[in-house]
């Protein structure tokens, strides 16, 4: 069992940076590649990026690739999305998911167990 729980996320003004972490319980937590998925009112939850479980390999989608930056520490058991140059389309609820495989994938289904979300509000 592994239970995921996000934080930083807050209202910023767009450009801003935000940096997001996932925190999983667990000493198995490292076994797990993780994945971040986001989800706007009204929207589908999309994937945004994925890192496996030893932090040497990463997904990103291209809607983000070159603002956000996914990283690990799996001494202390989280998981960092760094978003930068941030605008109003980012407005959502992020979420973190594990899934127990080396590579992440972009399937939001095949994931295991997920956070409860942290609210990213970006304002113009």
């Amino acid at each position: 069992q592994v239970q995921l729980v996000e934080s930083g996320g807050r209202l910023v003004q767009a450009g801003a940076s935000l940096r997001l972490s996932c925190v999983g319980s667990g000493r198995t937590f490292s076994s797990y590649a993780v994945g971040w998925f986001r989800q706007a009112p009204g929207k589908a939850r999309e994937f945004l990026v994925g890192i496996s479980r030893d932090g040497r390999s990463a997904k990103y989608e291209d809607s983000i690739l070159g603002r956000f930056t996914i990283s690990r520490d799996n001494a202390k058991n989280t998981v960092f999305l760094q978003m930068n140059s941030l605008n109003t389309e980012d407005t959502a609820i992020y979420y973190c998911a594990a899934l127990l495989n080396y590579y992440s994938d972009s399937d939001a289904s095949r994931y295991d167990y997920w956070g409860q979300g942290t609210q990213v509000t970006v304002s113009s």
